[in-house]
Order: C-alpha cells, then structure tokens, then sequence
C-alpha cells in the first residue's frame, strides 16, 4: 500500500497521534506527515504512506490556507487558546473594520515573522517548547515569510475572523499575537482550521475517524501528487532507462529551453508511468529521486 492521504485531522490530537492511527489502519510502519498542525487545530493534514513518503519534503513548502478566529484583549504564553493569559487589556474603543484593515496590510506580502516560544523550532538541540515549560525565554531569530492572502471575514468584537493563504513555516499564532500587539491589547489565536495544503482541500479530505482498514485504499491519491506542482517531462523508453540507471541524458531533444536551471521536473515514461524527479543540468537532464515503475497511473 502506498500514496497520499487527505485527511481531515480532529482537535485534540497531535499531527504524530494521525501518523500513528494512520499506521494502525493501514497495517504498515512507513507513514509520514508534511506538515504539523497544533493539537487544538483542526483540517487537512497531508500524510503519506509507503514509497510517497519520498516526496514529503514537496508537500511541506506548498502554500496553505488556514481560517483562524483571533481573540482580541487577551495574551497567552502560547499566542493561542491552549496557553495560559499572561495580560488582559482593554480593547481599543469603537475599532472598525477599516481601522483592523490597516493594521492587516502590514503583515501582506513579504514580511519577518518572530517564532513562539511555544514552538517545535530547536535551539542548541532543544525544543523551544522544552525550554517554554522550563521558563526559559531566548531571543528568537525572525524568518521571512510570505502572506499571500490576509482577508478580514468577520469582526465581532472581541473576536476577528480571518483567512490566511501563507507560505510554509508561517505561525497563524504569531500574526495573531502580532495584531494584537499593534492595536495595542494583546491577542491570541482562539482557533484554527486548515482548508488547504497545495492541491489538498477540505473537499476532498476524510475525517479521521471514518478511515477503516476497508476503505483506505480508495481514498489513497498516487504518489505523484505530491509534485503535480512541478513541469512536466515526458520521456523515451531508452532515456526512462538511462535515468532510473543513473546516467545522465541530453537536454536538447526536449523543449525545455525555458526551463532554469536546477528545476525540478516530474517525468513520465512513454506509457505514462511516473518513474521520479529530474533536473535540468547544463545541457543534459539529471536524475534527482527515481522510482521503480510499479505506480498506478
């Protein structure tokens, strides 16, 4: 058994509690994640099985869309609602739409964004939040990311209702933490759902609790998934054999004079079987991750 699952995880239950149902289900160990969610968040969480869990590390940096409920008033040690209130303070009066919407457009586009302490980010080894339940606070470095999308849905004080599309490694947590501290009353992010992984969305998603060993091969996606993302590269039979043997073959009979340098490309053979990744190098096209060509088309 191998490919991709949608699934869409419960609260209460970490991303590695959905690994290892998942693992009980299918029968088998080779079961991975592309992406954490927080136990309280809810959504899609991409996990891969057999084989597909080669191509994780495709699914982790797609974009994702989350629908968040921003408490404002209140700040937590965890800048979400499973922490404990360190500062209440009033809300600024009669706040408006339009007044949260110029406060929004600082955090669009291209911005550094400061961890949580309360965090899987390690430092010297340790966990940030190994640290957090020591009471240690350490500076943490910012890291650019990227908000794609920040739509204001609802405003019912003390409550925000957005939607955030945003690159990987994005903390919905810390833009609300950060909001809050702009408006000046502190803020925490009161709950979060995840509507969307790349091409994997709620729609097609399947809740946990309705994944049985009879039915789990029928929600199973192929592996190349994962990177359906990616140009594609259709190849001859003697070059199929070529790169899955290691040798390099020549650029020049394939249009890809566009294509940059060092993309990564998904590569069929000529009966449309998936057989891996390849990248263009100089004038010749690279084997990069290769797979024996048993995959369902």
């Amino acid at each position: 058994m191998e490919g991709i699952l949608n699934i869409d995880k419960p609260a209460g239950m970490t991303s590695h509690d959905v690994v290892g149902r998942v693992r009980r289900v299918a029968g088998m160990r080779k079961v991975g994640h592309s992406g954490t969610l927080d136990p309280a968040a809810t959504g899609v969480l991409v996990v891969c099985l057999g084989r597909a869990t080669r191509l994780i590390e495709y699914l982790v940096g797609r974009p994702k869309t989350y629908h968040g409920v921003v408490r404002l008033g209140q700040t937590t040690d965890s800048y979400d609602a499973d922490g404990t209130i360190t500062q209440e303070r009033p809300i600024p009066e009669g706040l408006t739409a339009e007044q949260l919407e110029t406060v929004l457009e600082t955090f669009r586009g291209d911005i550094l964004q400061v961890p949580p302490m309360v965090s899987a980010i390690k430092k010297d080894g340790k966990k940030l939040y190994e640290l957090a339940r020591q009471g240690i606070t350490i500076e943490r470095p910012a890291r650019p990311v990227t908000i794609y999308q920040l739509a204001q849905l609802n405003l019912n004080l003390p409550e925000i209702e957005l939607r955030i599309q945003c690159s990987a490694g994005t903390y919905i947590r810390s833009i609300a933490h950060d909001i809050g501290e702009i408006l000046g009353c502190g803020a925490h992010l009161n709950s979060l759902r995840r509507e969307s992984v790349g091409e994997f969305d709620l729609e097609s998603a399947i809740p946990l609790d309705q994944l049985t060993p009879e039915n789990i091969s029928s929600h199973l996606k192929p592996p190349m998934f994962a990177v359906k993302h990616m140009p594609r590269l259709d190849v001859t039979e003697e070059e199929t054999v070529d790169l899955l043997n290691g040798k390099l073959v020549q650029k020049e009979s394939h249009q890809l004079k566009e294509v940059a340098q060092g993309t990564l490309m998904q590569t069929y053979d000529p009966a449309g079987q998936f057989i891996g990744l390849v990248t263009a190098n100089g004038d010749f096209l690279k084997a990069k991750k290769m797979f024996v060509r048993n995959f369902p088309t």
